[in-house]
């Protein structure tokens, strides 16, 4: 397996070829295929959302990804009975647990720690127990970004989408806001000894600050590089954001 030391990683999020797939039924196109092509164009891991309703992701691409994948995978998840037992049975390298509502489109924010303590320490002790390690997707709060400290989680993931959203939307006092406030939160996860991801909403436009914070490793992109693939080539476009990030840390 790849040494990431020193890196900032990307990590390739493959629901959306899934959901694709989904809209007409059958086979194509295969997620796992994409799988294979973003780590040819240098992905370091590959991200896969198996959620409740397998609206995208189905059970069958997690075992063809646990048998073909050569770097590791991010299992993303909800805190549930089901979730746990197929993550234990597949031991992935990392699992992710994020919040999961039926009526979202995606997932819309951090999960809420701080109320959840014991819960999601209960929740989290088997996968670490397995070799598992385990993230946990969240805002830029000190409050739960300190919960998940507490209750074992090696690795946050921040939440960027309302730092991206505000971009979009051309409120810049919000954007700069968000940053600043992920900036803070960054380096204070960090200096809990907790390591430090970030995703959601990433395109070109604004990923350069968020890999220039010098407390995150991986970054974690999946709907933008996919649409961007449409027309660029799927490892173009990986390319492409390779390239950003890699100036960013410069």
């Amino acid at each position: 397996m790849t040494d990431y030391v020193g890196r900032l990683r990307l990590g390739v999020n493959i629901d959306h070829v899934a959901t694709l797939r989904n809209a007409r039924g059958g086979d194509l196109p295969d997620p796992v295929r994409a799988a294979q092509l973003a780590e040819e164009a240098g992905a370091d891991g590959i991200t896969a959302h198996l959620r409740e309703d397998r609206r995208h992701i189905i059970d069958s691409d997690i075992d063809r990804l646990m048998d073909t994948l050569r770097v590791p995978l991010n299992f993303e998840m909800a805190a549930t009975d089901e979730m746990q037992k197929i993550a234990l049975r597949h031991k992935p390298h990392a699992v992710c647990i994020v919040p999961e509502k039926r009526e979202e489109r995606t997932t819309e924010g951090g999960l809420e720690v701080a109320r959840e303590e014991n819960k999601l320490a209960g929740f989290i002790a088997p996968l670490r127990e397995a070799g598992c390690r385990v993230s946990i997707f969240i805002g830029a709060d000190e409050r739960q970004i300190t919960a998940a400290h507490r209750i074992g989680a090696q690795v946050i993931e921040l939440h960027t989408g309302a730092y991206c959203d505000a971009h979009a939307e051309g409120d810049f006092e919000t954007r700069d806001r968000e940053l600043e406030m992920m900036r803070e939160m960054s380096a204070y996860a960090h200096s809990l000894g907790l390591e430090v991801h970030a995703g959601h909403g990433l395109t070109y436009d604004t990923v350069t600050p968020v890999a220039a914070f010098p407390e995150v490793v991986e970054l974690n992109i999946g709907h933008f590089l996919m649409g961007e693939s449409v027309f660029r080539g799927l490892g173009p476009a990986i390319a492409e954001m390779r390239r950003l990030m890699d100036a960013a840390r410069a």
